[in-house]
């Protein structure tokens, strides 16, 4: 394991409720337990719960699957042996048979090939068709395997906006993906879950932000929206320069947030920061 692995590793658990998680899903064995089951016997709201598990799960401490409707957690035992085995490889100067039982209890992990659990995000806003396509191209760009990126609308348009996608494709983006979704892709029992729901819009009109679950945290970062601009083609250039350019800078310190050392109250907090602090 490599050090900023476990140094990951050690700021997810370095937190009294998750450390409590990890111990409880240690004695449930590789069978694990269920969201609500969990929730029952550590007395957690079920949205801290889902925060928390999530970080274990990102941290590469802890596995979930889905068993038809229900979330069964449990302990990776791969990931808990790779982090004990960290702390001990370097046992008596690299001599581990000296350590006795110590380096019995620990050997040394097989190789992982499991790639680290990422953040889900999902950004909202009206048509789908500017600062929402913008945004989802943006943190896959800046998220580097770290962060999964999708967009959705209440009323998508039928395609993203032609200068956007020159605008994308100008600064080095990969655009082959990106159409405009509505945003019940992300409703059914099919559909990722989503760690962050972020809207772009200053408002939804007439429309209520659908439930994404307990686990997704949510925030507003308002920006100035294209499609209703009417200047010249100079002014449009400027304004799409301009929202590339506070988007890339939210995003930015988004992905360079210390998410393993947040609780979901601090993380929210964060979140709404950026969205008031950084200004198009």
């Amino acid at each position: 394991m490599e050090t900023r692995r476990a140094a990951e590793a050690f700021a997810a658990i370095a937190q009294e409720t998750r450390l409590d998680l990890l111990r409880l899903l240690v004695s449930r064995g590789p069978s694990g337990a269920g969201a609500g089951e969990i929730a029952t016997l550590q007395g957690i709201p079920p949205s801290t719960l889902s925060f928390h598990l999530a970080a274990l799960e990102r941290a590469g401490l802890v596995r979930s699957t889905r068993r038809g409707r229900h979330v069964i957690y449990a302990v990776s035992v791969v990931g808990l042996r790779s982090l004990l085995g960290f702390l001990t490889e370097t046992c008596c100067g690299g001599r581990p048979e000296l350590c006795g039982d110590l380096a019995r209890l620990f050997p040394a992990p097989e190789e992982d090939h499991h790639m680290t659990p990422a953040f889900n995000v999902l950004f909202l806003c009206t048509r789908n068709s500017a600062r929402s396509i913008m945004a989802e191209a943006i943190l896959t760009k800046l998220g580097e395997g770290r962060f999964n990126a999708w967009s959705a609308g209440s009323d998508p348009a039928s395609a993203p906006m032609p200068e956007v996608l020159e605008k994308l494709r100008s600064v080095g983006h990969d655009v082959s993906g990106l159409r405009s979704k509505n945003w019940d892709e992300f409703m059914g029992p099919q559909a990722p879950r989503m760690d962050f729901v972020i809207a772009l819009c200053d408002v939804l009109i007439g429309q209520s932000c659908p439930d994404f679950g307990n686990r997704a945290i949510t925030g507003n970062w308002p920006l100035p929206d294209p499609f209703k601009f009417s200047g010249s083609a100079a002014e449009r250039a400027t304004l799409m320069n301009e929202l590339y350019a506070s988007l890339h800078r939210r995003i930015g310190i988004f992905t360079s947030l210390p998410f393993a050392s947040l609780d979901r109250i601090a993380a929210k907090a964060r979140l709404d920061e950026i969205g008031q602090s950084v200004r198009a």
